[in-house]
């Protein structure tokens, strides 16, 4: 029996260039990397020396904080390259694939009779661990924490998002694998999201608290539903796993491999041919992005949904856990009293000027531009509408912003991560940059109490 959550604050962004539901094999990269950005609080020790030959799966390096943590190579080859920046410090790893892939190969465990301590060692050993990530402060989770609950959600409403009903379709033994092994990791539920009407793989599986979502963004963000099912008081722990990554760890329990493969939804009013690509953590984004072709020279590709993702390039790497690449225009040029005349072409969450209000399900091609310069917060209640979490999102961003510690644990930092403030932080009119400002709120929270 499910339980239904729905979510009416919010707002969708409506995109040209959702990936047609077709599945491609990208072409094999050359170089595979890991950006240590997307491990965020981990202080890397190398494992292996650059030149040296690894396989797919085996340790390049762990964790400092705990030495049992290790990362892993998504595929077999040499390490040719460690990037370092300032101090020294790690920022990316380069392997040199190989064509002809080895696998290191772990023990095949029976999850059906496995003890909790057995699975946190083995998901810790091949390197699974790091799709783990926690509540509070947003990190890869401790392994010596239990959480109170679990929480997937397979409902995406991101603007121009993987679909999880389409990439999760026939991977139903992998997902189960996935659940009985993490079931022994809490004593709570593990409660799985999907849409109100979909038909996700998900929904079958035994073992997990069903929830049907409906709503507009940010329905299908994690956090949301965390905060409508059991929200993360202080002193509390939950866990947080995307369904693709499940694929993966299900996978290394049934096989005793680990296999970095994943697809990806490759979008944008930029792309020719936009569909769903095959390929691996930290491949080449050139090797699909060119095969469905570009319309322009000048182009912001985006690592992840146009929301969240970071800015990169062709030559950039997918990252770790991204399941989403967007290309549109770049917005690097000015309206002449763009301000100050109607607006027909562009998404806005009031009704002064704009009349995106009246075509709800219209798709538009915007593009980078911020429509406005970084001021001071201005007070117009607007976020309240799009934020459904019970929570003040002005006030939260405000105490973080003076660190003060009492305030952002009152005010409820300990339950949010970045991208539940990326809708408001779209709609802001102040151009302050909210997920920024929760990051960093977030790690002082960390670094003072822990």
């Amino acid at each position: 029996m499910s339980k239904d959550i729905r979510i009416k604050k919010g707002l969708n962004i409506n995109l040209v260039g959702a990936a047609e539901k077709t599945t491609s094999k990208a072409v094999l990269s050359n170089v595979y990397a890991l950006n240590l950005d997307d491990f965020h609080g981990i202080t890397p020790k190398m494992l292996v020396k650059q030149g040296a030959e690894v396989k797919a799966g085996e340790p390049l390096f762990y964790n400092k904080a705990n030495e049992e943590m290790l990362f892993v190579s998504p595929v077999s080859g040499e390490l040719v390259e460690i990037v370092r920046g300032a101090r020294r410090r790690i920022l990316t790893l380069k392997i040199l694939a190989d064509k002809t892939q080895e696998y290191t190969s772990h023990k095949v465990m029976d999850v059906e009779k496995a003890e909790a301590d057995e699975v946190r060692k083995f998901l810790l050993q091949s390197g699974a661990w790091p799709f783990i990530k926690q509540r509070p402060y947003d990190i890869i989770a401790t392994p010596d924490s239990t959480p109170k609950a679990i929480f997937i959600s397979g409902y995406a409403t991101a603007p121009l998002a993987a679909d999880p009903d389409f990439v999760l379709q026939g991977k139903e033994a992998e997902l189960q694998a996935a659940i009985s092994a993490l079931r022994t990791l809490t004593p709570g539920k593990i409660h799985v999201s999907v849409g109100k009407s979909s038909q996700s793989p998900l929904a079958g599986l035994e073992g997990i608290t069903l929830h049907k979502v409906s709503g507009p963004h940010p329905a299908g963000l994690v956090g949301t539903q965390i905060n409508k099912i059991d929200p993360v008081n202080k002193g509390e722990v939950v866990w947080t796993i995307s369904p693709q990554d499940l694929v993966i760890i299900g996978e290394l329990f049934l096989t005793g491999k680990f296999n970095a493969e994943r697809t990806i939804a490759l979008g944008g009013s930029v792309v020719k041919s936009p569909k769903y690509y095959t390929t691996k953590i930290g491949a080449e984004i050139s090797t699909f992005l060119y095969a469905s072709g570009v319309s322009q020279e000048k182009f912001r590709l985006i690592n992840g949904d146009v929301l969240t993702g970071s800015k990169t390039h062709p030559e950039g790497h997918l990252g770790f856990y991204n399941n989403t690449v967007t290309a549109i225009p770049e917005g690097d040029d000015y309206e002449f009293f763009g301000w100050n005349k109607p607006v027909f072409n562009k998404i806005s969450s009031t009704r002064a000027l704009t009349f995106s209000w009246m075509q709800p399900n219209k798709k538009y091609d915007l593009d980078t531009n911020t429509n406005g310069e970084h001021r001071a917060f201005v007070v117009t209640g607007r976020y309240e509408a799009v934020f459904p979490l019970d929570i003040y999102p002005l006030q939260l961003l405000k105490a973080c912003m003076v660190k003060d510690l009492d305030e952002m644990e009152q005010l409820g930092l300990y339950e949010v991560a970045p991208e539940d403030f990326s809708l408001t932080e779209f709609i802001c009119i102040s151009k302050q940059p909210h997920q920024q400002i929760i990051r960093e709120g977030l790690d002082l929270l960390y670094q003072e109490i822990g």
